[in-house]
């Protein structure tokens, strides 16, 4: 008799719900935790995804799974510990956020590590926006673990002829490309805001992938893995996407407006407000150069406005570009 594969998904924002309705699609029978199930329409539709309906494998509660064979943790960064905290490990536990933990540094699988120290886990990442997943349109991603064979398998869980999710065993790389690509959006908007043009986006976003690849080199991470689905996909999405919202706050603050009123208008949270000085830190421990992860801490920070940023990147010495 063939099993039916349990997923069950932490989290029923828009990234959530989006990744309920592709373990629903990929076949297996699906539980969807809400902090507020009854906000869910009579129609079955979610309040942060609207329009597109949950099937009947799906189902809603505010109860903690107790039985799965995959767990998806699809809360925010910032309260990744706090909700992990309430998950029983009774399954691999993949973390679907994106960032780092601002109180400590600690990417999410290093938090991951402290709550769970002997379970097995992965994270997901990859140039995905939620409405699009949701829609079932063609889509790849990233599942990275530090056991190849475990992440190959774990995968295998959610891919679709539609949803393509690659193995990885270089976690480090996977999660740094994650986190940084939000600063970088915020520095690409940011650029278009002030009118700076699209070949300066196209540099910023070009020197940024450099500049990450030093980082993850540092970390213990292979550089490669930021010429990948989690460091390019990523990047030129988040970085050209009218629907990343951390650059549509860069774009706002391009324009002269200040960050945290750009914050408070936006749907949502912007993880690369909490994200770039963490990142910022974290570099500076390992010593490794972030001339735009610098720059953007700074802007948002408000101690210095696009002029000098742009001033800022545009007076380092240009040297060889590989070196």
């Amino acid at each position: 008799m063939t099993h039916t594969v349990r997923i069950a998904v932490i989290g029923a924002g828009a990234w959530g719900t989006a990744l309920a309705l592709q373990a629903a699609r990929a076949g297996a029978e699906v539980s969807l935790w809400a902090r507020n199930p009854a906000a869910m329409s009579a129609g079955r539709v979610m309040p942060r995804l609207p329009g597109y309906a949950l099937p009947s494998s799906i189902t809603v509660s505010d109860v903690m799974p107790r039985q799965a064979d995959l767990i998806l943790l699809a809360c925010p960064m910032q309260h990744l510990r706090a909700t992990a905290r309430t998950v029983p490990p009774c399954a691999p536990l993949i973390a679907c956020c994106k960032g780092i933990e601002q109180a400590t540094g600690l990417m999410p699988l290093q938090v991951l590590e402290e709550i769970f120290p002997h379970s097995v886990l992965g994270v997901l990442s990859g140039p995905n926006f939620a409405h699009e997943i949701a829609a079932g349109l063609p889509a790849a991603a990233v599942l990275a673990s530090a056991d190849r064979t475990q992440a190959r398998r774990l995968a295998d869980l959610l891919t679709t002829a539609a949803f393509r999710l690659y193995a990885s065993d270089d976690p480090t790389g996977v999660q740094l490309g994650g986190a940084a690509k939000n600063v970088v959006a915020i520095a690409a908007g940011a650029t278009m805001g002030a009118k700076l043009g699209e070949n300066a986006r196209a540099a910023l976003i070009t020197r940024s992938i450099a500049e990450l690849s030093r980082l993850s080199h540092a970390l213990g991470g292979r550089p490669e893995t930021l010429s990948g689905l989690a460091g390019i996909g990523d990047l030129l999405l988040t970085c050209t996407g009218a629907a990343s919202r951390n650059y549509r706050l860069g774009l706002a603050i391009g324009q002269g407006t200040p960050a945290q009123q750009a914050a408070d208008a936006l749907e949502g949270v912007a993880e690369g407000r909490a994200t770039a000085p963490a990142l910022l830190q974290l570099a500076r421990q390992h010593g490794a150069g972030t001339p735009v992860i610098a720059t953007v801490t700074s802007l948002l920070a408000g101690t210095i406005d696009m002029d000098d940023a742009s001033q800022l990147l545009l007076s380092r010495p240009v040297g060889h570009e590989f070196a």
